[in-house]
């Protein structure tokens, strides 16, 4: 799996996360290179959620929300494509590609789409490469945005707790971390933000 890109989905509960459901439901195939984490709403998304699945190692992000007019919460996707926007220009700022990171809009019978949004992505980061994140070895010129912060022995001074994950494991257990607190928000339990481990 260390070479095989690595793409963490934030899917809202009612259209993108029901899509990706039915997509395995429908036995369609797609890379398994692709982590769910399912979100009341892309509208609780924020900038240093998506920062911080990078830091933490992952390839990709997609944000996948209901269709665009049809939010179960009125604006909350619209307001999640701001935020996607603004992520992107900071990614830019950094040195990562900003086509790392993309939103998508669905409804929750359109699993074959999200089969298809993540094969494009996948190939999109096989096209790209790896992030230079996901390595320990990233070590940053003196000057740059992130350094000080790419090395899997930095403590603190990025989004998350802690040292950045170096290989492929480290960063199954960081999303699983991030999917368990998401999970428990849906459940209506008082947890701290989705993107601390």
């Amino acid at each position: 799996m260390d070479r095989e890109p690595l793409i963490l989905a934030f899917c809202c509960h009612y259209c993108a996360y029901a899509a990706a459901d039915l997509a395995g439901s429908m036995r369609l195939q797609y890379p398994q290179n692709v982590r769910v984490l399912r979100l009341p709403c892309t509208g609780k998304i924020e900038v240093n959620y998506l920062l911080a699945a990078f830091e933490r190692g992952v390839d990709g992000v997609i944000v996948a929300g209901c269709l665009e007019g049809g939010c179960h919460f009125l604006e909350g996707n619209l307001r999640a494509r701001q935020r996607v926007a603004r992520a992107k220009e900071l990614l830019q700022e950094i040195g990562l590609e900003p086509q790392r990171l993309e939103m998508f809009n669905l409804s929750s019978a359109e699993g074959g789409r999200f089969a298809e949004i993540v094969t494009t992505m996948v190939q999109r980061l096989n096209h790209l490469g790896p992030s230079p994140l996901r390595h320990a070895s990233f070590n940053p010129e003196p000057g740059h945005p992130l350094a000080g912060r790419g090395s899997a022995t930095a403590q603190g001074d990025h989004l998350g707790p802690g040292p950045l994950p170096a290989d492929a494991q480290q960063i199954e257990h960081a999303l699983e971390t991030m999917s368990q607190q998401a999970q428990a928000a849906l459940a209506g339990e008082d947890r701290h933000d989705c993107c601390r481990s």
